[in-house]
């Protein structure tokens, strides 16, 4: 009876549950949000409790039965390792949300041509806001750029152009004609340029891949420092507090 009157705030044992604000409690918003993962294509990452870690996409949703289909490359090495887990947290972004969420009870349906992932509907999805930490847009007549060679393609060099900055990460524009690369993707060495008196060394993660509008020709990659050194943090620190005093000199003009 507890179970099907107690309020939000509660756990199953009448604790207050402290992850009570970020869950999406209603049903139609669960299904709206996994319909926005699907209809966009948004990058999924999988992860399973060995440490397993996939991209995939959702290409189906199906209320009526309460099923989910993500896309499957059949041979894909990762996948044993996931669907044999009692247990998957999936994980995705839609602009500043991060979205996530439980799978259990995950089967590999192969088709004639295709194959696919399915499993259940999840009981619980977990939505939380990203962009806590002071964003800033580079604003000058040269572009920063970061610099790294393509994870694929080692003698491949690229100068990404950064889009934003953060203590916790950055925004790189990937153009049309550089191969793609993947949510998920560690980039171990790379060198961040903000502008000639603030270069420092780097490694991310690639949290996301997601769409600019068709006159970027592009993609926008949303990565998060890995463990930047006591240098590059207050290099990077300065940088963003010396942001901060020019946007707030630009306002009171």
């Amino acid at each position: 009876m507890f179970q099907d009157t107690r309020p939000a705030e509660l756990d199953s044992r009448g604790d207050t549950d402290r992850w009570a604000p970020f869950r999406v409690a209603h049903a139609p918003e669960r299904l709206g949000l996994l319909r926005q993962l699907r209809d966009g294509a948004v990058p999924i990452m999988l992860n399973a409790p060995s440490g397993a870690v996939l991209s995939t996409t959702l290409w189906a949703v199906d209320s009526a039965q309460e099923r989910l289909n993500f896309s499957a490359l059949d041979g894909e090495r990762q996948w044993p390792a996931i669907v044999e887990a009692n247990e998957v947290v999936a994980v995705a972004y839609l602009e500043s949300v991060k979205l996530q969420f439980d799978l259990q009870g995950l089967m590999l349906v192969r088709g004639a041509n295709t194959c696919a992932l399915q499993t259940a509907l999840p009981q619980d999805i977990y939505r939380f806001q990203r962009r806590n930490a002071y964003r800033v847009r580079p604003q000058g007549r040269s572009d920063p750029l970061a610099r790294f060679g393509h994870p694929s393609m080692p003698d491949m060099q690229l100068a990404l152009r950064v889009l934003d900055v953060s203590i916790g990460g950055c925004a790189l524009w990937l153009p049309r004609d550089v191969p793609p690369l993947q949510a998920g993707t560690r980039i171990g060495e790379m060198r961040v340029e903000l502008d000639a008196d603030t270069i420092f060394p780097a490694s991310v993660t690639l949290q996301h891949v997601s769409m600019l509008g068709s006159t970027e020709q592009g993609v926008r990659l949303g990565c998060e420092w890995q463990k930047l050194s006591g240098a590059s943090e207050r290099v990077l620190q300065r940088w963003i507090d010396q942001s901060q005093k020019r946007s707030r000199m630009l306002q009171l003009r």
